[in-house]
């Protein structure tokens, strides 16, 4: 293996692996450095194994409800091991993808721990040069809470999404995205479970209207919900977690601390490299992504915005692009959609009601049930909401806001409308196949232009 390239990422998670294939396309001697496996964290603990656990408790959940569709099913039984077998496969089937791709795109790859030296990156006792540029592209850590320390029984959501076996008892952490997914999912698969939230509802960051639906969706599903409450005085013992909140006292099987995480610096020597960091120990970059180190970049959770994977992969791209000499553009982070799947589905971008009104905007809101439109009835979700954001004065599209079925991919119409500056009045008057769910889209985008039809 040759020890100079014109790019190194460190890290193969969903940001530094598109990074590492968009520099060889645009002609970059490449190599990638990862410390555990082929995908990073995002492939193979948390966002694929999530979702494909996610994706059994959804077939369970309409197990359940087909007697209401007219199929009567006597039995059924969750044989756990067969979803564990399942979520491996689809994380070795994703991974054995990656590893395709760099061997597609000529890329190398360098097993372990990566560290900044002069010009390069150490891994071992090698040292490997970069002429263009080194992305750093390492992800995040788990945190824990105050007072509380992660061992034992007490897990992050990594370890809670390959549990050995399903348990009959479960606390968590956190209500938002992954706390309340954590819980979702293992609530249908029909675990006790007591999700616990230090703010006054669930999903907390999300629209007020959508977090009061989805909340009450959760409580359907064998979660007992805890607002405004704390978790103290954890401990764990051999086959079980104690604690207390407020007055009382609980257990669980296994506690998840999904409260947040912070980014995966420690290895890389940023201080000796010149890289400076900003609030809360994020790496300062401007809107190429590059660092105060010349040649340096950093992109995903290591730096500001949403810690989503798939802004982590449009950062790559911005910078391995800028890194060759192209003109880039900086990402606008509030129009990034944003996606929980748990049940029900939330996905939203840009600002909620209440932002948009601090800003002094002056606000328009479109807001419709699914059951206005007759894909809800047909296919059994009349309780999911869409809601849309406006700004009178140009008829700006600022927000959007969907809880319910198929919310994390509905959200798309109103991102790319935004995207190409299409306001709420250009939403409401295309055409939308009949009947789907995204008439809804339409229906909405109406009513915030003062035109409802169905409803």
């Amino acid at each position: 293996m040759p020890e100079q390239f014109d790019c190194i990422v460190i890290g193969s998670g969903p940001g530094g692996y598109v990074a590492a294939i968009r520099a060889a396309q645009l002609g970059m001697n490449t190599a990638v450095v990862e410390k555990d496996t082929v995908g990073g964290r995002c492939l193979n603990y948390a966002c694929i194994p999530a979702k494909a656990v996610l994706r059994v408790a959804d077939i369970l959940a309409e197990v359940d409800d087909a007697d209401e569709f007219g199929i009567e099913i006597p039995s059924r039984t969750v044989d756990f091991s067969k979803v564990s077998a399942r979520r491996e496969k689809v994380v070795k089937t994703l991974t054995g993808g990656v590893s395709g791709l760099f061997k597609k795109n000529k890329i190398s790859y360098i097993e372990g721990v990566g560290s900044l030296v002069d010009g390069g990156v150490k891994v071992g006792d090698e040292t490997y040069t970069a002429s263009k540029a080194i992305i750093l592209a390492t992800g995040s850590v788990a945190k824990s809470v105050p007072g509380t320390s992660f061992g034992g029984r007490v897990i992050g959501t990594e370890e809670a999404w390959a549990l050995p076996e399903l348990p009959k008892t479960l606390a968590v952490l956190g209500a938002g995205a992954s706390g309340s997914e954590i819980a979702s999912a293992y609530g249908r698969l029909g675990v006790d479970v007591q999700l616990f939230e230090a703010l006054d509802r669930v999903l907390p960051t999300e629209d007020a209207d959508i977090s009061k639906i989805a909340g009450r969706g959760l409580s359907k599903q064998n979660i007992k919900v805890h607002t405004n409450t704390l978790v103290k005085d954890v401990q764990s013992h051999d086959d079980k977690v104690t604690f207390s909140y407020g007055d009382a006292t609980g257990e669980a099987e296994w506690l998840v601390i999904a409260t947040g995480r912070g980014p995966d610096v420690e290895a890389l020597g940023l201080e000796a490299a010149g890289v400076k960091l900003g609030e809360r120990g994020l790496i300062e970059v401007d809107g190429n992504l590059r660092t105060s180190a010349d040649k340096i970049y950093a992109i995903g959770d290591l730096v500001p915005g949403p810690a989503l994977a798939h802004k982590a992969s449009d950062e790559g791209v911005i910078a391995v692009e800028h890194a060759a000499g192209l003109e880039t553009h900086p990402i606008e982070y509030i129009d990034i959609p944003r996606a929980t799947f748990c049940t029900p589905n939330v996905a939203s971008f840009g600002l909620t009601e209440e932002q948009a009104r601090e800003q002094g905007m002056d606000v328009v809101v479109g807001k419709v049930q699914y059951g206005a439109v007759g894909a809800g009835t047909v296919y059994g979700d009349r309780g999911g909401l869409i809601k849309i954001i406006g700004d009178k004065r140009y008829g700006e599209l600022v927000g959007g806001h969907i809880v319910g079925a198929k919310a994390t991919e509905l959200i798309q119409e109103l991102v790319n409308a935004k995207a190409l500056e299409g306001g709420y009045a250009e939403v409401a008057r295309i055409v939308h196949g009949h009947p789907t769910l995204s008439e809804g889209v339409m229906e909405a985008a109406r009513a915030a232009d003062g035109w409802l039809i169905h409803g």
